[in-house]
């Protein structure tokens, strides 16, 4: 087995500082916070649903802070744009030529506020950025600057007003968090200091260039041909499930080796274990998976296709 990563030795205190930073805006919330690193530094974007009032937006806001870089918050709504996002070419008669005013997607950080209250069309705006790094706007393909990331929050489907945010745009989510409610002692807290703003005091720990190299580092983790196979063998497991009609991508299989070189990072190891591919598959790959019909023997009270996805899971040997 590899040695310990040979690092600057200040990065394991760099990441430290970022896992702390985002934690003191989100008390009680670790687990959270610590997946949402892992999709960050993998280069992945973040999808935070859940009921209103829990702390979406705050960890969004948190997330973009401490990582530093230009940030940009779209409220998406039901009138919202493609242009609104990407921006538009505007005739400028004094040069007699037409000027591209950019829009808020030329960011570091797009904070995407309640995304699925966006038309279809207006998600849609998002595709070429989050898989390529990239836009066009009349004909012509502008980079994005680096790194770019999306961070996007959004109610559940079943709250009025909102628009279920189609597999495509949901395979180019690296990660889907859910918060729940913070622990009693967090929310009387929070209750009895109305005035404080949590995300006021977050610290930047991080440049855009920094978390470029981080994003390097993740690159350099090694990953074992056996457990390449196990990996493999997971993807495949979720498109021969009978309890499930769509299996998850090539992309979602990248992207969970991505995540798993990333959490042994964060481990300060040079190279993944089973576990850091076991751990991380369902939050990586629930949201990517479409329930069959007739899938059945789950409780009601979970989210199904995460239980599905679990038994799935279970299924695959892990390599010893």
């Amino acid at each position: 087995m590899s040695q310990a990563l040979a690092l600057s030795p200040s990065l394991p205190q760099r990441l430290t500082e970022l896992r702390r930073a985002v934690e003191q805006a989100l008390e009680g919330k670790a687990d959270r916070v610590e997946l949402a690193l892992i999709a960050l530094l993998a280069g992945g974007h973040v999808l935070i649903e859940d009921v209103p009032g829990v702390g979406k937006t705050t960890l969004a806001r948190a997330l973009a802070k401490a990582l530093g870089g230009q940030m940009r918050r779209v409220q998406f709504t039901s009138d919202l744009l493609p242009s609104d996002v990407l921006g538009v070419s505007v005739y400028d008669q004094r040069q007699a030529e037409f000027i591209l005013r950019r829009g808020p997607i030329f960011t570091n950080v797009l904070l995407a506020d309640e995304i699925n209250r966006a038309s279809p069309r207006t998600q849609s705006a998002l595709l070429e950025a989050m898989s390529d790094r990239q836009v066009s706007i009349d004909g012509n393909t502008l980079p994005l600057p680096q790194p770019f990331l999306v961070i996007a929050t959004q109610n559940p489907q079943d709250f009025a007003g909102t628009f279920p945010l189609p597999e495509s745009q949901l395979d180019r989510f690296m990660v889907r968090l859910r918060l729940g409610y913070p622990p009693p002692q967090v929310e009387t807290r929070l209750m009895l200091h109305l005035s404080e703003d949590r995300v006021a005091d977050v610290p930047q720990v991080l440049e855009p260039g920094e978390l470029s190299a981080l994003q390097r580092e993740v690159e350099r983790v090694t990953l074992e041909p056996s457990l390449g196979a196990y990996l493999q063998a997971l993807v495949t497991a979720t498109r021969q499930s009978p309890s499930l009609s769509l299996g998850v991508s090539t992309r979602a299989g990248i992207n969970l080796s991505r995540a798993a070189r990333a959490h042994a990072l964060l481990q300060g190891r040079s190279y993944c274990t089973p576990d850091d591919i076991h751990d991380l598959a369902v939050p990586l790959l629930a949201h990517r998976v479409r329930l069959a019909a007739h899938a059945e023997g789950y409780s009601p009270s979970q989210d199904e296709a995460e239980a599905v996805l679990r038994d799935v899971v279970s299924r695959v040997p892990v390599p010893l």
